[in-house]
């Protein structure tokens, strides 16, 4: 090919031309965030903008070229999409590139293509300076002849050809090739979704002035789509109340709704549009997921669907989320189209999600389906009333308590306890008997499947023990003598993988083990339902078991023990109450024996105050009694008694359990004596810090001083963690913390691990 005989601009790495870049719109919003990331990608060979319609990636280009941060002269070839020819493509390259001062020959012919690309290749090579070449809207085909000829040129012009390719879909340019060199850079619809700044400039190019909240929701309702903010800033400007406009607004929008189906669903092949259609149900899908609602013949489709859909973003795994608004537009067109397909959908795939234990997901789908029976089958089945009741860290769907339903399906009582829970989240007392009532009944027609009994007398149990836990400690205890007994007819693997129920039940057994004398049995329990809470997440039992594991320890008289569970039991993330309950009259409890014990009868008054409030809207027997017995010690403390008279007749009106007074009377010897050792008129009266805690029986320091080492494993087994818990953590092999578990034991001289966390405690080793 001849040369051309125009010269070549001589510009320099910051004062490029524009070329032929088309002029700056001005309604362009400035996103010099994202710009900046342009000027750095145009200094490699490959920068590829990929969006959906009407994502603002032209825009963008325009902005950036616009900067004259170039690094050589830019030409720009607006592209025809997937309708682009070759016969047009290479003389629109050519022609931009020579529009821009770039000296290349004039094309003879476009047919044989090769020999065209090789003879630009070379033109290029021998210029030997950057050149820009924008590619808007390039979308060919994967393996065509203009694909393979721009790849072509990527490869033999590594040094001169920056290459900036604006696409809907990835464009087949050997992306993963260049990802593994870091020679491509991408922004993608996550980068160019608008953030709150930009949607506010966008707002006010229409003389909107909202609340930043206001920008905040309208921005997540369009998840940062440019075309989405400009067709709702354009609605806005004919409303009175733009801020009532943006909580309503979504993919529904007439303006909307259009646009996205005449630029995007009207484009697609039959297949691929049944594709998107039956999908939209689903806020995530999947391959298998995707055949499942489509069919074999539309879920071919959906590599194809990833791989040209912009719309549709990675969210990890193999999973895919629609963007919101063309969700929004697809599900209407769905009930538009095929109204008596949307329950049938969502079952299919509640039926789905449930076989891969996705079971919220399920849930949601089979609420969308107005399936109130299946759904209550299914939690029921997996044991989660749990999660209906937020004893997890993990809820099923909100959808799920904002209403009861209006009917129930008759002859199955898993629905009946699951609107029985959902009443009890409700506050709905009334209702919630109601539902449980009819539950019994129903299960009473049970006969033959005995693992389904089970599931149900659980889940009825678990609703009591959470209704009563605060309300009836006697009727609680009966609750979870039901649930341990519904437990044991059903497998153990499949309650290790429901910690919650677990956390709750030695919750309440504990707890009542407590209030009959059992101390050893209430500290096994207490301490077991402190570990299953941690693992459900449950903050509010944890923090209940800690404070209970607190009383305990006061009433052995393990006063510094007492004082560190309790410190515990009110830390965050641990919650506070929101309303009166007795865990809170049992800290009030501790921290008055913890006062007493630092002879301050005046502040054990003013606990016992806060614990007497409590107990006079929840009456409790236990620490009523307990509460009278502190009160008599702080009497004796203050009029200066000393032990064992003053003792015998407090606990002489005590009608505590004969074991717990067994445990008391040692306890409150050592706690009068040494409060009258601090009285006032012993003590130096400069002295402003508070006493140390009173122990009873302070043990000798252990014989051989702990290692390093066993005090790392000491510390871990007091936060209930298990020996595989410890290694993993400290980088050990499990005998190897064994061997100083042994160890520890050895020193402490104990024989199992509660012992020897108390020990430490007691000891200050912790």
């Amino acid at each position: 090919m001849a040369e051309s005989s125009r010269p070549a601009r001589d510009t320099g790495p910051n004062q490029a031309s524009v070329g032929t870049a088309p002029s700056l719109p001005p309604w362009l919003v400035p996103r010099p965030r994202l710009t900046g990331r342009l000027v750095r990608g145009v200094l490699g060979p490959l920068t590829v903008i990929v969006g959906p319609v009407g994502a603002g990636k032209t825009a963008l280009a325009l902005e950036w070229a616009h900067t004259r941060r170039l690094p050589g002269p830019l030409a720009w070839v607006s592209c025809d999409g997937r309708a682009e020819q070759s016969s047009v493509f290479w003389p629109r390259v050519i022609g931009a590139l020579r529009e821009a001062g770039v000296d290349v020959a004039e094309p003879v012919t476009s047919e044989a293509e090769p020999l065209l690309v090789a003879a630009l290749a070379a033109d290029l090579n021998r210029r030997g300076e950057p050149v820009v070449l924008v590619l808007d809207d390039f979308q060919p085909t994967p393996g065509s002849p203009i694909a393979e000829g721009v790849s072509s040129l990527l490869r033999h012009l590594p040094g001169v050809l920056r290459l900036v390719v604006l696409a809907r879909r990835d464009p087949p340019l050997h992306l993963h090739r260049g990802r593994l060199t870091s020679e491509v850079t991408e922004l993608r619809t996550g980068d160019l979704a608008f953030d709150d700044r930009e949607t506010a400039a966008l707002l006010a190019q229409h003389g909107i002035d909202v609340p930043k909240q206001t920008v905040t929701t309208l921005r997540r309702r369009t998840d940062g789509w440019a075309a989405g903010l400009r067709l709702a800033a354009m609605s806005m400007e004919k409303r009175s109340d733009p801020e009532r406009f943006v909580t309503q607004f979504a993919g529904d929008d007439e303006a909307v709704a259009s646009y996205l189906v005449e630029e995007v669903l009207d484009q697609q092949p039959d297949g691929m549009r049944r594709l998107l259609l039956t999908t939209s149900v689903l806020d995530r899908v999947n391959a298998e997921l995707a055949v499942e609602l489509s069919g074999e013949d539309a879920g071919r489709h959906f590599a194809s669907l990833v791989r040209e859909n912009s719309f549709l973003q990675p969210v990890g795994q193999g999973w895919y989320r629609c963007h919101q608004m063309f969700a929004d537009v697809l599900r209407m067109c769905l009930r538009h189209e095929k109204p008596g397909l949307v329950a049938q959908l969502h079952r299919r795939a509640a039926a789905w999600l449930g076989e891969h234990g996705l079971l919220a997901d399920a849930v949601r789908h089979l609420l969308a389906a107005g399936d109130w029976g299946t759904a209550g089958r299914l939690i029921v089945d997996r044991l989660a009333i749990g999660q209906v009741l937020g004893l997890t860290r993990l809820r099923l769907p909100n959808e799920l308590t904002r209403r009861l339903p209006e009917q129930l399906p008759a002859e199955h009582p898993e629905p009946a306890l699951l609107a029985a829970a959902v009443a009890r989240v409700r506050d709905d007392d009334q209702a919630c008997m109601r539902y449980l009532v009819l539950s019994d009944r129903l299960l009473a027609e049970l006969t033959a499947d005995e693992d389904r009994m089970a599931r149900c007398r659980l889940a009825r149990a678990v609703i009591r023990m959470d209704q009563l836990r605060s309300r009836s400690p006697q009727e609680a205890r009966a609750a979870a003598a039901d649930a341990e007994s519904a437990l044991s007819r059903l497998p153990h693997a499949v309650l290790a993988q429901r910690p919650e129920i677990l956390a709750l039940t030695l919750a309440i057994r504990g707890s009542g083990e407590l209030r009959t004398g059992g101390l050893k049995p209430a500290e096994a329990s207490l301490t077991g339902g402190l570990k299953a809470a941690g693992a459900a997440g449950n903050g509010a039992l944890r923090r209940d078991c800690l404070i209970e594991l607190a009383l305990l320890e006061a009433l052995r008289g393990r006063f510094r023990a007492a004082d560190e569970l309790a410190a515990q039991a009110t830390q965050p993330p641990l919650p506070a109450w929101t309303v009166a309950e007795r865990s809170q009259a049992c800290l009030h409890l501790v921290r008055a024996w913890v006062e007493l014990a630092r002879a301050e009868p005046g502040r054990a008054r003013h606990e016992l105050t806060g614990a007497k409030a409590v107990l006079g809207g929840l009456p409790d027997d236990f620490l009523a009694e307990i509460a009278s017995l502190v009160a008599g010690l702080a009497t004796v403390v203050e009029q200066g008694g000393s032990a064992p008279a003053p003792i015998a007749e407090v606990v002489a009106a005590s009608r505590l359990p004969r074991t717990v007074l067994r445990a008391l009377v040692p306890a409150c010897v050592s706690l009068l004596d040494s409060a009258r050792h601090r009285s006032p008129a012993a003590a130096p009266q400069h002295t402003a810090a508070r006493p140390a805690l009173t122990v009873v029986s302070a043990p000798a320091a252990p014989a051989e001083r702990l290692s390093a080492r066993e005090r790392d494993v000491l510390n871990r087994l007091a936060q209930m963690m298990t020996t595989e818990e410890i290694a993993e953590e400290l980088y050990l092999s499990v005998n190897t913390v064994k061997t100083h578990l042994k160890s520890v034991y050895r020193k402490l001289a104990v024989t199992r691990r509660s012992a020897a966390v108390r020990r430490a405690r007691e000891l200050q080793l912790l």
